[in-house]
């Protein structure tokens, strides 16, 4: 039976292969074109997270990542997109560095270790590690989930991973039947 720590880590680590998952065979285009309102984009979305574990198992717990981060001094989602030399390569090879990086925090710290989060309230917030694992493991689920989405957008690759889709195994025809009797429903619902 694994570990607290353990467990925790190994969800972490499965949000990111499945957020790689969703770069794979993508052109440098797809990757970068915001889909959403707000610019939503998987490329921005593998930076912006790299970003964050950056913060959270380095910084937070006196491990800083040793390389710079221009855009996070700069305006808001500078981290949310990759700029024209910021190729789908650079960009994750960036992302394994520091999740190397985070993974020696996570290695070295036991789960009550403390660390400070300047960036929570007026002074920071002390945190162990125990809440800021719960903390990253759910930005990524959430920004996996984003990323499930604007992947299917583009060419239909839908589920968790290649080997384990966590989808009804049925072909292309249920899936239409199925998504309209899902339209049918809502298109009997009230509007108001």
């Amino acid at each position: 039976m694994d570990d607290e720590k353990a467990t925790l880590h190994r969800y972490l680590r499965t949000h990111r292969e499945a957020m790689l998952w969703k770069l794979e065979g993508v052109s440098e285009r797809d990757a970068r074109m915001p889909r959403t309102a707000t610019g939503s984009n998987l490329l921005g979305i593998v930076k912006h997270t790299a970003s964050v574990e950056a913060e959270y198992l380095g910084l937070v717990f006196d491990r800083p990542w040793p390389e710079p981060m221009p855009w996070m001094d700069g305006g808001p989602n500078e981290d949310m997109w990759a700029t024209p030399d910021e190729t789908i390569d650079v960009v994750v090879d960036r992302w394994r560095r520091i999740h190397a990086h985070a993974d020696a925090t996570i290695d070295a710290l036991p789960l009550d270790a403390v660390g400070r989060v300047p960036w929570w309230g007026d002074d920071g917030m002390d945190v162990t590690l125990h809440r800021i694992l719960v903390h990253l493991t759910c930005e990524m689920a959430r920004h996996a989930g984003h990323m499930d989405i604007l992947r299917e957008e583009i060419d239909g690759a839908a589920g968790f991973r290649v080997d384990a889709p966590n989808l009804p195994g049925e072909g292309a025809d249920w899936w239409t039947g199925y998504v309209a009797r899902l339209r049918e429903v809502a298109e009997a619902a009230p509007a108001d």
